[in-house]
């Protein structure tokens, strides 16, 4: 279960490898002055903590099975995003990820998983990276909306940005309030595939804005597969530890 949650998270930021870059007053490529004035309040307001922690619950449904199960997660920004998954408290699942590797082994098969983003990028076809992960987990957009003109609109649900190339379509909904993503939309036509991620809550901790609730659909020919993530429990700035070893006797598995 870790395993599809794990990939589909992978899915979820199947875009071209360009990781956001930091720098609230660096050039925007916008044109607009409002959008560019919106544009910098997402950056600066921008959940700025070292560490977090706590747990989530996941429901995975595709076209024949629906599973929830329980993650503990930790995160050093930047740097690592753990995730050690159980059902009905029994330990079922870790998954390890840094901008460097992607690892992860489950107890029921005993299988394992280890490899850098290029064998991720090859499973699904395109490239992708640590940053984008990241950006979806915690309410950022997945991509940096400084790097390309976009064409801005306001509504009363938000502010949007559109851009469509030959390649991908791009829609990004801002709160008006907080200057969150309340919704990330990436389209792939040619390949027919899409992403769609909501963000139906924030929750307020220790002064940091993070997402309570997020739904993230991946449809491709056709076939939808949705996962639902609860934050449960979030800490902020704690001293957190990664531990992940690969039992011995598991059996090495690929992702196709």
């Amino acid at each position: 279960m870790l395993r599809k949650v794990t990939i589909l998270l992978m899915i979820s930021v199947f875009v071209v490898s360009c990781g956001s870059r930091r720098g609230i007053n660096r050039k925007i490529a916008t044109r607009d002055a409002e959008a560019v004035s919106v544009i910098r309040k997402h950056y600066k307001t921008e959940t700025d903590f070292k560490t977090a922690n706590g747990k989530l619950r996941a429901v995975y449904q595709d076209e024949n099975k629906s599973q929830a199960i329980t993650l503990t997660f930790r995160m050093e920004k930047d740097k690592a995003i753990w995730m050690s998954a159980s059902v009905l408290g029994f330990p079922v699942a870790k998954a390890y990820i840094t901008p460097e590797q992607v690892s992860y082994y489950e107890k029921v098969n005993q299988t394992y998983f280890k490899g850098d983003f290029s064998l991720v990028s090859d499973f699904l076809g395109t490239p992708l990276d640590f940053q984008k992960l990241q950006n979806l987990l915690i309410g950022q957009a997945i991509y940096d909306l400084r790097d390309e003109e976009y064409d801005f609109s306001t509504s009363p649900r938000g502010f949007q940005f559109v851009a469509d190339d030959a390649l991908i379509k791009k829609m990004f909904l801002l709160d008006p309030a907080t200057f969150k993503a309340q919704a990330q939309q990436l389209v792939q036509q040619q390949e027919n595939r899409s992403l769609t991620v909501t963000y139906s809550d924030y929750q307020k901790v220790d002064g940091f804005i993070f997402p309570e609730k997020i739904k993230i659909i991946a449809n491709e020919g056709g076939d939808n597969t949705n996962i639902e993530l609860t934050y449960r429990s979030v800490k902020f700035n704690e001293d957190v530890s990664f531990p992940f070893e690969i039992p011995s006797g598991y059996e090495e598995t690929s992702l196709n």
